[in-house]
């Protein structure tokens, strides 16, 4: 028996309700499971390092699109890594902090508090990663004297953006723990 299956059934008044042979399902566009009571009614489990996986992902989003974007610029621009890694964090800082802040702003949020929010919420996971991805990217031989075209440059951007995601997720998942971190 497939204990994942559903079920449509109809009750009395011919409306559909969705019955899950499961005790417990959950749904990868969700942040939290259902739970059927034993009245047939659900109730939420909030799955915190789920929620704490997601936070992270999107941290790693914003960060690595700003980072990589700025060590491809400051790489194809000759620039020296000084001012390649300080346009990088730069990049990496805004990219994170605008992808917090747009689901905030598109809630109605003012830009001052959106900003107060998403620093808060998400200031410690951003400086976290970015300090742990170009640690590992310092450390790695070789990459930081890479070309765009070397393996070697591309290598060392995962191994920095998988380091930086693993060094956040214990960060978000306290936050998320605690309430501290908003959900997108």
């Amino acid at each position: 028996m497939n204990t994942h299956s559903h079920h449509i059934h109809h009750d009395n008044t011919q409306s559909h309700h969705i019955h899950h042979d499961h005790a417990q399902s959950h749904h990868p566009h969700h942040d939290h499971a259902h739970i059927n009571t034993p009245d047939g009614h659900k109730k939420i489990r909030e799955n915190f390092f789920m929620l704490a996986v997601s936070a992270t992902l999107h941290c790693l989003l914003g960060c690595g699109l700003g980072e990589v974007s700025g060590m491809v610029i400051g790489t194809w621009l000759n620039m020296n890594n000084i001012n390649t890694t300080i346009l990088a964090l730069a990049l990496g800082w805004f990219f994170g902090l605008l992808l917090g802040m747009l689901p905030l702003l598109r809630a109605g949020f003012q830009f001052r508090a959106a900003l107060k929010q998403v620093l808060i919420a998400e200031g410690l996971s951003i400086a976290v990663m970015e300090a742990v991805e170009i640690a590992v990217q310092f450390n790695t031989p070789g990459v930081m004297d890479a070309h765009l075209t070397d393996w070697l440059f591309w290598k060392g951007m995962l191994l920095g953006l998988g380091a930086g995601f693993i060094a956040a997720l214990p960060i978000n998942y306290v936050f998320v723990k605690k309430g501290i971190r908003h959900v997108h």
